[in-house]
């Protein structure tokens, strides 16, 4: 592990990179250009103290999950985030693995959806990326612990439907670890998705039983029902736009003109509108 070059280049980055283009708010007494330590450990999901050792020259060597987390917060390209790999003492993401960096032209997408919650999945359902509407109906994502920021985690182990499950939910269920199962058929040397697949069997007796079907699936469009706790269930169109060639996918959340739930979506709009998190069920 490089250290100090590790931190030249972490600084940099930081440096690079404007508040508009992470969706936060920039201020008016920015001492210094870029982004501040604080909100680069906020988007990753890491101690300040930890951004402070690394960029200083003196923290430890970042785990890989780390290291995916802070590549994507800086926003930097595949070559960048193969040196930061190297720097820290790592090997930069193999063929066969899932792909976990997300491309600047979807991340400028993704800025542009201005009045639609949209979010980044990975092939297997991590949260890479939210928009600031995102982040108003789920309560935002950079509070939970980065192995913790995938729906399918948050489903079976975290937010997901409570031990009542009814026909449909049942059917979701089913279909979103068939979803794991296929992820799996293609990337069956992923670390990370072996310890997800690992985790779930081991502590959700709903994922046991539905990955022992054997069933397959695949990411579909479909509708949602969001429970958000000031606004109330709110029934969303989700829609799954694929990234074939980074095996990534957008959803983006709607409703109808006129509805409820379109109202709804207006309302978090607002900066005045409280935004504890939603359950996506």
């Amino acid at each position: 592990m490089d250290r100090a070059e590790l931190a030249g280049v972490l600084r940099t980055a930081r440096s690079r990179l404007t508040p508009a283009e992470v969706g936060l708010a920039g201020g008016f007494r920015r001492q210094v250009p870029g982004l501040r330590r604080e909100e680069v450990a906020q988007i990753a999901g890491l101690s300040v103290d930890y951004i402070v050792r690394l960029e200083q020259g003196r923290g430890p060597r970042p785990s890989e999950q780390v290291l995916h987390a802070l590549t994507r917060a800086l926003r930097v390209n595949d070559s960048d985030r193969d040196l930061i790999f190297r720097l820290a003492g790592g090997e930069p993401p193999q063929a066969g693995r899932i792909p976990m960096t997300i491309r600047p032209s979807v991340m400028r997408l993704l800025d542009r959806m201005a009045d639609l919650p949209a979010l980044v999945l990975s092939a297997k359902s991590d949260v890479l990326a939210w928009n600031p509407l995102a982040a108003a109906l789920f309560g935002g994502f950079s509070a939970y612990p980065v192995g913790e920021r995938n729906l399918l985690w948050q489903r079976f182990l975290g937010a997901g439907p409570g031990p009542t499950v009814t026909d449909t939910e049942a059917s979701d269920a089913a279909d979103c670890v068939g979803c794991l199962r296929t992820v799996q058929s293609r990337y069956p040397h992923d670390p990370g998705l072996s310890s997800l697949i690992t985790e779930l069997r081991s502590r959700s007796a709903l994922f046991e039983t539905l990955w022992l079907s054997g069933r397959s699936g695949r990411l579909r469009s479909r509708s949602a029902t969001i429970v958000h706790p000031v606004l109330g269930p709110l029934e969303l169109d989700c829609e799954a736009l694929v990234i074939p060639d980074a095996d990534q996918t957008v959803i983006v959340y709607s409703a109808a003109a006129g509805s409820a739930a379109a109202t709804a979506l207006e309302l978090l709009a607002r900066p005045t509108t409280p935004h504890p998190s939603a359950a996506p069920r």
